[in-house]
């Protein structure tokens, strides 16, 4: 079994959708096939068949949540103290042609949302991240062409 780094926060998020799903949602979806047996012949009802349908996905969104934590290393970034750039780190830098500031942290593929400046560790800049110091320059191949980032402060936690 393959293990899967992993935030504290991101693997808590996980856990939390997972009792929702098997809790809350179960419930909810038991309710609508009741009602909707409760209308008759179930060849033609559309109710029945879309509760059902919502009862597939919700159990495979469990199973793959349950896969997913079963496999995570589950890493608190809180304990690490290093000077370069591994999983949990956030980041400041310096994208050079820009001259802009951005901020990112380090984390599993399954937390990452560019939105929230997470960003997963098997993405090209995370790759190009890693192992770097405050001060070093780090070229970003990406598809749209190479880029470069100075990095000016890492810190965990």
């Amino acid at each position: 079994m393959q293990r899967v780094p992993m935030t504290r926060e991101g693997a808590e998020a996980l856990r939390q959708e997972l009792t929702t799903l098997k809790t809350e949602k179960r419930h909810q979806i038991v309710a609508a096939i009741e009602e909707a047996r409760a209308h008759g012949d179930l060849s033609e009802n559309a109710e029945y068949h879309a509760a059902k349908e919502a009862q597939g996905l919700n159990e495979s969104r469990v199973s793959s949540l349950e896969d997913k934590l079963a496999r995570a290393q589950v890493i608190d970034s809180t304990t690490i103290e290093s000077d370069t750039i591994v999983f949990g780190a956030h980041i400041t830098l310096v994208d050079l042609d820009k001259d802009a500031e951005v901020n990112y942290y380090i984390v599993g593929e399954d937390e990452a949302d560019s939105n929230q400046g997470k960003i997963s560790i098997t993405s090209p800049i995370s790759r190009a991240l890693i192992g770097k110091e405050e001060g070093d320059v780090a070229t970003v191949h990406a598809p749209s062409g190479d880029r470069e980032y100075e990095i000016t402060e890492v810190r965990y936690g």
